[in-house]
């Protein structure tokens, strides 16, 4: 682990927070207070900038967060390509603690679209496989995390991921541009048990262990961190994901995974600023995706954890064996 800020703690979204077992008592906040003059070096700093960046310190406000961009299969021996577009968004709200760290309470919704037509995806046909699947998108309620002057553990992913580094203060990468912006760089690269057993998700299953990577830039305008009265600073960003295929494929051990490039970033005017079908398509699944928690709860678990829960493994034909990239081409004659 880097500095340990995966997707949903980076864009809101993207992407991930602790599960866990029982929540702190939280704090009945007196109106925002935080720490604005620049010190890249001071923990306490680190910790409300962050928040600022991930959530309203204006406690009565909830923060919109959107993600778009694509997904790509890699394969030996053969290009790297597109298998869909990526968009959703999340909701935040941020609460105060008694020792001075945030709460943040996320709910996230993300659904794939067609490569070339942009449509919302309820079912796909797998290139590697020529198999029509069912989509399941991601919607994740909750995933929580708190915010303080020390850094996060990694994720727990209802306590599969066992990784426990020392304690150590909260100092993220931040760089300035010399022309008045901001960036700050996060990086995670995580590998721990698969809630997928594969001697029972034959299909949907990558294997016993899950390895996952995210990498994030932000990019601000040093005015708006530097401004005492601004509680949620506006952003834009870059993710990046390396992560097994999805589940839902059915490619089970095969060779190969999925690269997610992405834009994501805040958006002010919430509901009305997203895309009009991917609100209505969660607006469907249940208006709760429209809101943020209100309340502590848990556990916070991922996509694939939820899958899981949720979904059930599917039939095995008979000789069935997980797709295989193509043979390394003969090397050319001399």
């Amino acid at each position: 682990m880097k500095n340990g800020i995966t997707r949903r703690e980076g864009l809101g979204l993207a992407g991930a927070a602790i599960g866990m077992a029982a929540a702190p008592a939280l704090a009945v906040p007196r109106g925002p207070s935080f720490v604005s003059k620049i010190d890249f070096k001071d923990p306490k700093w680190n910790r409300d900038t962050f928040a600022r960046l991930d959530g309203d310190l204006d406690f009565g406000k909830e923060k919109c967060g959107w993600i778009k961009g694509t997904a790509y299969g890699v394969r030996e021996n053969e290009r790297i390509r597109p298998l869909f577009k990526v968009e959703g968004f999340s909701f935040t709200r941020l609460k105060k603690l008694e020792d001075g760290s945030y709460r943040k309470l996320l709910r996230e919704i993300v659904f794939y679209r067609d490569v070339t037509t942009g449509e919302i995806l309820k079912s796909w046909k797998n290139p590697y496989t020529g198999e029509e699947v069912a989509v399941v998108p991601i919607a994740n309620d909750p995933f929580n995390f708190t915010i303080s002057e020390f850094a996060p553990e990694p994720p727990s992913y209802g306590g599969l991921n066992k990784d426990k580094p020392p304690r150590r203060p909260f100092l993220l990468d931040w760089s300035e541009d010399g022309e008045g912006n901001i960036i700050l760089n996060t990086a995670i690269d995580l590998y721990y048990p698969n809630a997928l057993n594969p001697e029972k998700w034959v299909r949907e299953s990558s294997g016993y262990m899950n390895r996952v990577s995210e990498y994030f830039s932000y990019y601000m305008k040093r005015s708006d961190v530097a401004n005492p009265k601004l509680t949620h600073i506006p952003h834009v960003g870059s993710w990046t994901r390396i992560t097994p295929w999805l589940p839902w494929m059915l490619m089970g051990q095969a060779p190969g995974h999925m690269s997610y490039a992405c834009s994501y970033g805040s958006e002010p005017h919430g509901e009305k600023g997203l895309s009009p079908d991917i609100v209505a398509a969660a607006r469907a699944m249940d208006e709760k995706w429209l809101h943020a928690p209100t309340e502590d709860y848990g556990p916070s678990l991922s996509s694939l954890e939820n899958y899981a829960r949720f979904q059930k493994p599917a039939p095995v034909p008979p000789g069935w064996t997980p797709p295989q990239p193509p043979a390394a081409p003969k090397p050319p004659r001399s």
